[in-house]
């Protein structure tokens, strides 16, 4: 008998833009950050005050997370104590228009 030389192939993966996105934004508590910071510029205590629902920690991560995809910028200033205000980069302010979409989407859907 000939020997089974069967080799399976690797899964092709499909490059996906939209996955990308929602990469970026996907998180649970993304799209409230955002929506506080199209409107300028915020203190991490003020985002704490504008989305009650989100304990430090998660506050914490998601805007790590965010300046890590470059979405936003942190900026530190060295006071007593510390202050840090978060701001939308370029990249940030172009999804406004995708999350107003989502809105319209949502009120027209659900």
């Amino acid at each position: 008998m000939a020997a089974n030389n069967y080799i399976p192939k690797e899964p092709t993966v499909i490059d996906c833009n939209i996955e990308k996105t929602l990469n970026v934004i996907g998180g649970k508590w993304a799209f409230l950050v955002l929506r506080e910071l199209f409107g300028g510029t915020r203190r991490f205590g003020e985002l704490q005050r504008l989305i009650p629902a989100v304990s430090p920690r998660a506050l914490t991560s998601t805007l790590r997370h965010l300046e890590e995809q470059g979405v936003l910028e942190r900026c530190v200033y060295p006071t007593v104590p510390v202050t840090v205000e978060y701001s939308l980069t370029p990249k940030g302010e172009d999804l406004h228009q995708i999350m107003k979409e989502m809105k319209l989407w949502a009120a027209k859907w659900t």
